[in-house]
C-alpha cells in the first residue's frame, strides 16, 4: 500500500502563486508514476500533470502548460507541484495519486491510478 498526504493549498488572488505537495509513505516510491489531478464544484475530477518514475518525463494538461511544474525528489519521497500565474479556474481540490506500473496504462486518466490523497483546497480570488 502507499499513503499520500498533500499539503500546501490556500487561498491567493488571481495571478498569483502556490507550490503543493505530495509525501509518500509505504511501498517504495520510485516504482509509481506520479500524477496530480483537481476537481472543482460540480465537475468531474480532471488530469493536471504527470511525471514518471524515472523522474525525467514529464506531461501537463492544456489548461495548466506553461504555468505548473511538476517534481519530485526521490530522497525525500515527495511529487511537488509548482502552481503560477494561477486564475480563477484553477480553484479545485487537488489530488496526489500513485499509479502502478501496467499493461495497457498510460497514467492520463483517473482509472490508471491505484493510491490517492486526502487533498488540499486551492482558490484563486478575481
Amino acid at each position: 500500500q502507499v499513503q499520500l498526504v498533500e499539503s500546501g493549498g490556500g487561498l491567493v488572488q488571481a495571478g498569483g502563486s502556490l507550490r503543493l505537495s505530495c509525501a509518500a509513505s509505504g511501498r517504495t516510491f520510485s516504482n509509481y508514476v506520479m500524477g496530480w489531478f483537481r476537481q472543482a464544484p460540480g465537475k468531474e475530477r480532471e488530469f493536471v500533470a504527470i511525471i514518471r518514475q524515472s523522474g525525467g518525463n514529464t506531461y501537463y494538461a492544456d489548461s495548466v502548460k506553461g504555468r505548473f511544474t511538476i517534481s519530485r525528489d526521490g530522497a525525500k519521497n515527495t511529487v511537488v507541484l509548482q502552481m503560477n500565474s494561477l486564475k480563477p479556474e484553477d480553484t479545485a481540490v487537488y489530488y496526489c495519486a500513485a499509479g502502478i506500473i501496467r499493461g495497457g496504462r498510460d497514467h492520463y486518466t483517473e482509472s490508471d491510478y491505484d493510491y490517492w490523497g486526502q487533498g488540499t483546497q486551492v482558490t484563486v480570488s478575481s
